[in-house]
């Protein structure tokens, strides 16, 4: 007697090679940034071994003025035509990754460029985060696939979100940070019907990208123990770390509100990115999206000081890249100013308590903690920061305290700023 088991839905199996389609795409998208982004500048500063500050330092000091103003140059040229282009054909406008989310189609070729002028910007030295590149290339993926499968409305806002959390976890190699970047920022639902397909598309993605992405940690540091100095501390640096976020969010708001809207960016970003480039003859860790300086701060290869002056420099130096017009990111900048924050403020903690901890374990807090603020999503900031320094699970408790505490007083700001009192 043969028994009867029942059959899959048509459209279960639909979904489950939607999803995986869009891990192995977006895995692609994050492969072929790493890739050009690393391309462009050992080209550009000479270098084939070593970490991008390495380069800096080894190539002539000139390079460094001559490949800003070249993406200068380049940024400028490219971004007007696309966005004139956008104007004149509004089907062409250039849709970020929550608008394809909220239901707009990204086009094809608008999208590309976009993402590969990010790529040569940062590539060539630009202060500005590279992960809104992949982000866009795996929504860009979904979207597409999407449309083909024909799945549903709801199904297509997922499967473009998680395609954008994978193209994060492929460039960074951190799947469960990508993934929750989809449920967490992207669909702010948690659900099976969010939560699976996120968590494989990312895996898959990260798991494509490894064939090209090195699987170390983006900041190899050492692994830090747990104190009570550092429990302590991330009590009462928080809602301090919290204070200096907002801050930071504001201006990249007022920057992102006065780039130039139409020819004036041919202008003003030659010049902005010019000025970045002299600036760093001095302090080179300021340039590229920020991994050199959260580096610098989290191994405390340098005087305290002087990694708060960089961290100062690379605000401003972040704040007038996205004045002068450049799409991008804030995810690694915001990382490595909360890393020079929180060493400079776990220097002074050291004189209050002498030798209860590590002064870099203060800079790992203080990153998580400033992200968490600056992304407006605690729990994937949390993640993001462990993957990317691989700590053990010895720092969650300080590193949660520190994020809850910041997160809290951002929460309150805002909202007064939204009822008037702030």
């Amino acid at each position: 007697m043969r028994i009867a088991l029942p059959s899959t839905p048509k459209w279960i199996i639909r979904l489950v090679v939607v999803t995986a389609l869009v891990g192995i795409g977006a895995g692609i998208g994050g492969g072929l940034v790493y890739l050009a982004l690393h391309a462009i500048q050992h080209l550009a500063f000479g270098y084939s071994e070593g970490t991008f500050i390495d380069g800096l330092l080894q190539a002539p000091p000139v390079n460094r003025v001559v490949a800003l103003a070249v993406a200068g140059v380049l940024g400028g040229v490219g971004w007007w035509a696309l966005r004139r282009w956008g104007r004149l054909q509004p089907k062409h406008a250039i849709v970020s990754v929550e608008s394809a989310v909220g239901g707009r189609r990204m086009p094809w070729f608008v999208t590309i460029a976009n993402a590969g002028l990010q790529v040569v910007i940062v590539g060539l030295g630009a202060s500005i985060g590279r992960e809104v590149a992949p982000r866009e290339l795996g929504a860009l993926a979904a979207d597409w696939l999407s449309d083909r499968a024909g799945v549903s409305a709801r199904e297509r806002r997922i499967l473009v979100a998680c395609g954008a959390g994978a193209g994060l976890a492929a460039v960074y190699n951190v799947p469960f940070g990508g993934a929750v970047f989809a449920v967490e920022i992207l669909l702010a639902e948690i659900s099976f019907a969010t939560v699976l397909p996120a968590l494989a598309s990312s895996a898959i993605a990260t798991l494509v990208a490894r064939l090209v992405v090195p699987a170390n940690p983006l900041y190899p540091i050492e692994q830090f123990p747990l104190s009570p100095s550092v429990v302590v501390w991330a009590v009462l640096a928080g809602p301090v770390i919290g204070l200096a976020a907002i801050g930071f969010v504001r201006l990249m708001q007022y920057a992102q509100a006065i780039r130039p809207k139409s020819w004036g960016i041919l202008i003003v970003m030659p010049l902005v990115f010019t000025a970045v480039g002299v600036v760093s003859l001095w302090f080179p860790a300021i340039l590229g999206n920020g991994r050199s300086l959260g580096q610098l701060a989290m191994t405390a290869s340098l005087p305290v000081l002087l990694i708060l002056a960089i961290t100062l420099l690379k605000v401003f130096a972040t704040a007038g890249t996205i004045g002068a017009g450049a799409a991008g990111g804030t995810l690694t900048p915001s990382l490595a100013v909360g890393a020079g924050l929180g060493l400079t403020i776990g220097a002074a903690w050291n004189l209050v308590w002498p030798g209860g901890a590590p002064i870099a374990v203060f800079a790992l807090v203080g990153a998580a903690a400033f992200l968490a603020v600056t992304m407006r999503a605690p729990l994937t900031a949390l993640l993001l920061v462990m993957e990317f320094t691989a700590q053990g699970p010895d720092m969650f408790a300080p590193v949660m305290l520190c994020v809850a505490g910041a997160v809290a007083v951002g929460y309150l700001f805002e909202r007064g700023r939204v009822t008037g009192v702030a």
